[in-house]
């Protein structure tokens, strides 16, 4: 009798030990991430910036989150390994290139759906998810849309009318430098001075709605 119970139990454990019983939570889970994913990197990041040098990396990133979070996750482990994941790529940095702040935002974005879509509880937070979802898509579009609030901007220029660099002239100088560059210039720093070329290297300040400073060389150095 023994015998005929443990026929009758091994082909109803068969879908579980292949894992056939968690494949409709793990496809409504992948959908879900990708579908929020893709409204993120082709429909809000895209078309406002134009750089596709970033979109695989992006796509890239929440993957293979989603599938570490969802396939090595476990009742005892998930927490700990969610959070010790995001402080990894919290901390990561690329070494090829400096990524600006901007894109780095996104991929705590793209990091953060995946651990989120990945380890979120279906069974008493389905509509708890899908809200996080849709307020990140929110406030990331929000967030990243023009504003009013101006971006200050700063350019190097050898300045030659070295009599206008003396502090009673501050005044001048800037007026000097809005004529001659065109820009709304509210504030200026002296840099280098060289008395033999009279000449100096002078920091311009001006407003401006998009960040017009060139992003920052690799080793961090300044040309000043």
């Amino acid at each position: 009798m023994n015998n005929n119970l443990l026929e009758q139990s091994t082909p109803a454990s068969e879908p579980a030990l292949m894992g056939l019983d968690r494949l409709p939570d793990f496809a409504f889970r992948f959908c879900l991430d990708f579908l929020v994913i893709f409204i993120l990197v082709r429909l809000i990041y895209y078309p406002r910036h134009r750089n596709k040098d970033f979109l695989f990396s992006f796509f890239l990133f929440n993957i293979i989150n989603f599938l570490l979070c969802y396939l090595l996750s476990s009742a005892t482990i998930q927490i700990g390994f969610a959070f010790g994941l995001f402080a990894i790529f919290s901390v990561m940095r690329y070494r090829t290139e400096t990524v600006p702040i901007r894109e780095m935002g996104y991929f705590m974005v793209c990091v953060t759906l995946g651990i989120l879509n990945a380890l979120a509880n279906l069974r008493t937070g389905l509509l708890e998810l899908v809200f996080s979802n849709a307020l990140l898509l929110a406030l990331t579009y929000l967030l990243d849309r023009k504003v009013t609030l101006p971006h200050e901007n700063v350019q190097v220029i050898n300045y030659e009318r070295i009599e206008l660099i003396k502090p009673e002239n501050r005044e001048k100088l800037i007026e000097d430098l809005k004529q001659r560059t065109g820009l709304p210039v509210h504030r200026v720093e002296i840099g280098r001075i060289d008395f033999l070329r009279d000449t100096a290297r002078v920091r311009i300040y001006y407003l401006a709605q998009e960040n017009e400073n060139p992003s920052p060389a690799p080793n961090g150095n300044d040309e000043d």
